[in-house]
């Protein structure tokens, strides 16, 4: 026998009302002074009554008002970290390590993703701005004057990562992609090879990669005999049409030198479907240490910059200049690189 649920008259339920402070501090029999200290100040409170609150937080439900909490102590607990693209793997463990030293400290992080224009960098750092971060993490350049003196104006904390900018804002964590390209030329001279190939991302920081890799080559008497650019992102198939448009031009090469492991993953995968062996008759290099060069077939040779290093440091860095024990534009730190030298080459 089926049976019909009908709706019976009278008052409907009301939401059950959200906790506030003071529900915590009676739960938890404290002021709602130490409630407060707890979700902001946690140093200044016993770890006894801490637990106490915390415990009284989980019963209630209280979700503090952060927004009400920054108008009283002028900080968000916010910082935004710009990234050219969400896909770049390049920036996984920078991005790791920085929001877990962060959470350490009680700060959130947002992502924003910048297309690389320098036309919408303003913009984009007017919209950056608007939600009052207390620290700012950038990892690449700002081309656009407007938005880099937005930045100072403010005085909001600036990290700028990945590289030694001539002209920071204010902190910098990176590394000399000039000595990178370089470093990279001087291991295929070493290895004895004449002939090179370049396949290269078309962007700022690859582009400096490439020069200082190019006048090493040609300074060490080597020869350029071709080079293939592509527009970022770049993946794997990328670098298996540039490869197929060298070897179509009918030059002989005896290396292939690559901005980015996806590009010479590549590479070397064209190279191999069309009978040629590597590192016998092409070697090829990369840069970046992605997860898969040490398993490609034969491992790729590449660069190692430490990500995770970079996002610790920045982290670090940027706490202290929230604090104030760090002046603006008073550290600039270089994390250096490694080669990683595989069968490839």
């Amino acid at each position: 026998m089926l049976e019909t649920l009908t709706e019976t008259a009278g008052p409907k339920p009301e939401r059950a009302a959200l906790a506030t402070l003071d529900d915590v501090a009676k739960v938890a029999k404290v002021s709602p002074i130490t409630v407060s200290r707890v979700i902001n100040r946690p140093e200044l409170v016993s770890e006894k009554t801490a637990k106490k609150v915390r415990n009284a937080i989980r019963k209630t439900g209280y979700v503090p008002n952060l927004l009400a909490g920054a108008l009283v102590s002028q900080r968000s607990r916010l910082v935004i970290v710009v990234v050219p693209n969400i896909a770049n793997r390049a920036f996984v463990d920078t991005i790791t390590q920085l929001g877990q030293r962060l959470a350490a400290a009680r700060y959130q992080l947002l992502l924003s993703q910048s297309d690389l224009s320098p036309a919408r960098e303003s913009e984009l750092i007017d919209g950056i701005l608007a939600r009052r971060p207390d620290g700012i993490v950038l990892t690449r350049r700002l081309h656009s004057a407007a938005a880099r003196e937005k930045l100072v104006a403010r005085g909001v904390p600036v990290i700028e990562t990945w590289e030694l900018a001539p002209e920071p804002i204010d902190t910098v964590v990176g590394f000399s992609h000039e000595a990178v390209g370089q470093a990279m030329a001087r291991h295929i001279i070493e290895r004895g090879h004449r002939r090179i190939g370049l396949v290269w991302s078309d962007d700022d920081r690859a582009t400096r990669r490439r020069q200082a890799c190019i006048e090493t080559l040609e300074q060490a008497g080597l020869e350029i005999v071709g080079c293939e650019l592509e527009a970022v992102p770049v993946n794997m198939g990328h670098g298996r049409e540039a490869m197929a448009r060298l070897l179509a031009s009918g030059v002989a090469m005896d290396a292939v030198i690559c901005s980015i492991d996806l590009l010479a993953q590549g590479v070397m995968a064209e190279a191999q479907s069309q009978g040629l062996r590597v590192p016998q008759d092409l070697a090829v290099m990369g840069f970046g240490n992605l997860e898969f060069a040490a398993h490609t077939h034969p491992r790729l040779s590449t660069v190692n910059v430490d990500g995770g290093r970079i996002g610790l440091r920045t982290a670090e860095l940027l706490l202290q200049r929230i604090e104030g024990s760090l002046g603006r534009g008073e550290q600039a730190e270089d994390v250096g690189f490694n080669l990683v030298v595989r069968e490839s080459t």
